[in-house]
Protein backbone atom coordinates (compact mmCIF):
# COMPACT_ATOMS: atom_id res chain seq x y z
CA UNK A 1 0.00 0.00 0.00
CA UNK A 2 1.55 3.50 -0.84
CA UNK A 3 0.95 5.96 1.66
CA UNK A 4 1.80 9.91 1.58
CA UNK A 5 2.35 12.42 4.13
CA UNK A 6 0.84 15.74 3.85
CA UNK A 7 2.29 18.75 6.03
CA UNK A 8 -0.54 20.32 7.98
CA UNK A 9 1.05 22.19 10.84
CA UNK A 10 4.25 23.56 12.24
CA UNK A 11 6.17 24.51 15.39
CA UNK A 12 9.80 25.64 16.99
CA UNK A 13 10.79 25.70 20.32
CA UNK A 14 14.01 26.71 21.98
CA UNK A 15 15.12 25.19 24.79
CA UNK A 16 16.31 27.93 27.77
CA UNK A 17 17.96 27.29 30.87
CA UNK A 18 15.86 27.18 33.80
CA UNK A 19 18.27 26.74 36.83
CA UNK A 20 20.51 23.61 38.03
CA UNK A 21 19.45 20.38 39.14
CA UNK A 22 20.80 18.44 42.39
CA UNK A 23 24.21 17.92 41.24
CA UNK A 24 24.33 21.27 39.62
CA UNK A 25 23.98 20.35 36.31
CA UNK A 26 22.09 23.17 33.96
CA UNK A 27 17.82 22.43 34.09
CA UNK A 28 16.30 23.46 30.18
CA UNK A 29 12.49 23.57 29.70
CA UNK A 30 11.00 24.40 26.35
CA UNK A 31 9.71 27.53 25.24
CA UNK A 32 7.21 26.56 21.73
CA UNK A 33 6.16 29.13 19.38
CA UNK A 34 3.44 27.85 17.36
CA UNK A 35 1.82 29.16 14.14
CA UNK A 36 4.76 28.32 11.75
CA UNK A 37 4.02 28.55 8.42
CA UNK A 38 4.22 24.60 7.14
CA UNK A 39 5.70 25.30 3.45
CA UNK A 40 8.12 28.24 6.02
CA UNK A 41 11.62 26.97 5.01
CA UNK A 42 14.24 25.18 8.13
CA UNK A 43 16.79 27.92 7.91
CA UNK A 44 14.06 30.82 8.22
CA UNK A 45 12.95 29.37 11.16
CA UNK A 46 16.05 28.84 12.67
CA UNK A 47 17.29 32.51 12.00
CA UNK A 48 13.98 33.57 13.77
CA UNK A 49 14.93 31.14 16.24
CA UNK A 50 18.54 32.87 16.48
CA UNK A 51 16.85 35.95 16.28
CA UNK A 52 14.60 35.12 19.36
CA UNK A 53 17.37 34.06 21.57
CA UNK A 54 19.55 37.30 21.35
CA UNK A 55 16.90 38.99 23.39
CA UNK A 56 16.43 36.34 25.79
CA UNK A 57 17.32 36.79 29.66
CA UNK A 58 18.38 33.33 29.95
CA UNK A 59 21.00 31.08 28.38
CA UNK A 60 19.01 28.88 25.62
CA UNK A 61 20.35 25.70 23.98
CA UNK A 62 19.27 24.04 20.93
CA UNK A 63 15.99 24.63 18.89
CA UNK A 64 14.00 22.53 17.51
CA UNK A 65 11.35 22.00 14.39
CA UNK A 66 7.97 20.09 14.92
CA UNK A 67 6.08 19.49 11.95
CA UNK A 68 2.72 17.49 11.79
CA UNK A 69 1.90 15.05 8.71
CA UNK A 70 -1.59 13.70 7.74
CA UNK A 71 -1.16 10.51 6.25
CA UNK A 72 -2.90 9.22 3.43
CA UNK A 73 -3.79 6.35 1.06
CA UNK A 74 -2.12 7.53 -2.42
Amino acid sequence: MAVSKQLTTASFFIEIENGVDARGAKVYKKKNFSGVKPEAAPENVLMVAEAIKTVLAAESRDSYLNETSKLLNA
